[in-house]
């Protein structure tokens, strides 16, 4: 893994290229440009809190002196979530659109799948300032989080890397993977505190029903995004420190996915170009 690592920093002047290809691409030939990315975030916290605050009457709990907004508790779990999810969605793609590229020179087919993951972090990265900002307007000092907040996102990243480095060149010999991968994020949203607070999963431990006696809370602390969503959330809406055990825990397992998905892909490589 060393080795790929020195070959992809080796050709880090290409990598920062394909990064900016990216970015430039994005919102290509629209009128609002990157404003989409700050829109579309917002137009999903109005619809979910709409329908989940309103009209299902989730309550979030109460966070830093008193701050009790459904609106920002969503914000700190749905843009974390729409990078992870963006990147395993786009990630699958990338060898294969840019299957001419590959057949043409020899370049480390990495840095395709890197690239995208650079370029929707710098994305992520905007939003999570302009949240930063929000949290300031409604008079909740986030500052002092920021540091550990970047170590929360960059962990993130590293996890969907991982998971990309597998899921991009698994997709160009089974092109079937797409469609599960979409079934699958649909299921992990839903799966994770992202529209409702973690305490009403922890609220069936104790429960004597069907939850209760097959430990589901503690199964779902498996996830590794309830660790990373959490982490956010406590410090910025919350106040508090993290739980650096959950953290521990996902550092771990992000460092193993990008180890085996680095694996995988370097494996399967070899044959990107007859099957593309």
């Amino acid at each position: 893994m060393l080795t790929d690592v020195k070959e992809v920093l080796g050709a880090r002047e290409l990598l920062l290229n394909l990064t900016r290809r990216e970015l430039r691409g994005k919102y290509k030939g629209t009128a609002l440009g990157w404003g989409w990315s700050l829109v579309n975030p917002l137009a999903s916290t109005l619809i979910f809190t709409a329908v989940f605050s309103v009209v299902l009457r989730v309550q979030p709990p109460i966070g830093v002196d008193g701050l009790n907004n459904y609106a920002l508790f969503l914000l700190c779990g749905l843009l974390t979530w729409n990078f992870f999810s963006g990147a395993l969605s786009s990630g699958m793609g990338v060898l294969t659109g840019n299957g001419n590229l590959i057949k043409k020179t020899y370049f480390p087919r990495r840095l395709l799948v890197v690239s995208n993951i650079m370029a929707l972090f710098v994305t992520y990265l905007i939003e999570m300032l302009v949240l930063a900002v929000i949290f300031l307007v409604f008079r909740v000092n986030v500052l002092p989080w920021i540091p550990l907040v970047l170590v929360v996102m960059l962990l993130t990243a590293v996890l969907a890397l991982g998971f990309s480095l597998i899921l991009s060149v698994v997709n160009v010999y089974f092109r079937d993977v797409a469609h599960f991968v979409a079934i699958a994020l649909q299921i992990w949203f839903y799966a994770t505190p992202i529209i409702y607070p973690i305490t009403m999963v922890e609220a069936t431990r104790d429960s004597a029903g069907w939850a209760g006696r097959f430990h589901i809370a503690d199964i779902y602390l498996a996830n590794p995004m309830v660790g990373l969503i959490e982490a956010i959330r406590d410090m910025w809406y919350s106040g508090t420190m993290p739980d650096f055990r959950l953290l521990g825990y996902v550092a771990a397992l992000s460092i193993v996915l990008l180890w085996f998905g680095n694996y995988v892909f370097g494996r399967l490589e070899v044959r990107l170009g007859e099957e593309l």
